[in-house]
């Protein structure tokens, strides 16, 4: 039986989204990585940031991020040094996992799956505003940058609010092309910029708004994003100009491949349609027929 491009969507957003199994593996090592890090260094707060704390991750692909707050007194002037302390405290713990720094964080690998792939985000609390907590995290050049994890996480929640619940399942969409294409792009810039590109749209057609935002990245030539939140600075969409120039290519494609998908569904050519969705997806959008 065949699908509708609409239909082909909603199942790919189910297969997109953590099972049970594997949200659960999210919370397996939380405890004893949290006691290891409040005794060598008298943790001020442990809370989980990023696509899996926010339910935008993407199954199979997503790691698990925890912004770990020390003492001021605990950490360095050089954020690579406080990076390279705080990984020789984990790899101390966890001597059998292959602790590696992986700025701005110390990335445990606990198992062979995504979700069991742990990076703890060493910061230090700055100030705190009507609203929320500001800190500092390392920049990669061995200085610190401001990050505020709360205001970000309650700007995509707002976004998902304002339209009908679309917004995190189209963020979703944007990051498993990141994924599935192998596009160096910043899962957080993805996020932000769509959540963003959500607030000026009345109304979300995946197919349609998948193209857009593709199309409104390829157009800004991946430009660096303003926080929208003003509680940090600049958002950068790629870690080298080499990765910008290579995630720019496969922006080319893709929205090539999106153009032509949408052409082709309202040319009812649905079959045709599919064939392009898979390209641009890598063949993990679901087939025509069921």
């Amino acid at each position: 039986m065949p699908r509708t491009v609409d239909e082909g969507f909603k199942d790919f957003l189910t297969k997109l989204t953590p099972s049970a199994i594997e949200s659960e593996a999210v919370k397996k090592h939380r405890a004893s990585i949290k006691a290891c890090l409040e005794a060598s260094y008298k943790m001020n707060r442990f809370v989980r940031i990023g696509s899996f704390g926010n339910g935008t991750s993407i199954a199979g692909y997503s790691d698990v991020d925890y912004l770990a707050s020390l003492p001021t007194s605990q950490l360095n002037q050089n954020s690579t040094y406080t990076l390279s302390k705080v990984k020789t405290t984990l790899d101390t713990r966890f001597p059998r996992t292959g602790v590696q720094v992986s700025c701005p964080a110390v990335a445990i690998p606990f198992g062979t799956k995504a979700a069991e792939h742990t990076e703890i985000v060493p910061a230090d609390f700055v100030n705190e505003d009507e609203y929320y907590k500001i800190y500092e995290i390392a920049d990669c050049s061995g200085g610190w940058m401001r990050v505020c994890p709360d205001a970000h996480n309650a700007y995509s929640n707002y976004a998902n609010s304002e339209r009908g619940g679309k917004a995190k399942p189209l963020i979703r969409f944007i990051k498993a092309w990141k994924y599935y294409c192998n596009v160096p792009i910043s899962s957080f810039y993805l996020e932000m910029q769509t959540a963003k590109y959500a607030l000026g749209e009345d109304v979300i057609v995946y197919a349609i708004d998948v193209k857009r935002v593709l199309k409104m990245l390829l157009d800004s030539e991946l430009a660096m994003m303003q926080d929208p939140m003003g509680r940090s600075g600049y958002i950068v969409p790629c870690k080298t100009e080499a990765m910008k120039q290579d995630a720019l290519s496969k922006l080319q494609i893709a929205v090539s491949r999106a153009e032509k998908a949408l052409a082709a569904d309202s040319a009812t050519k649905t079959s045709d349609a599919f064939y392009w969705w898979r390209l641009l997806y890598n063949d993990q959008f679901p087939t025509y027929y069921y």
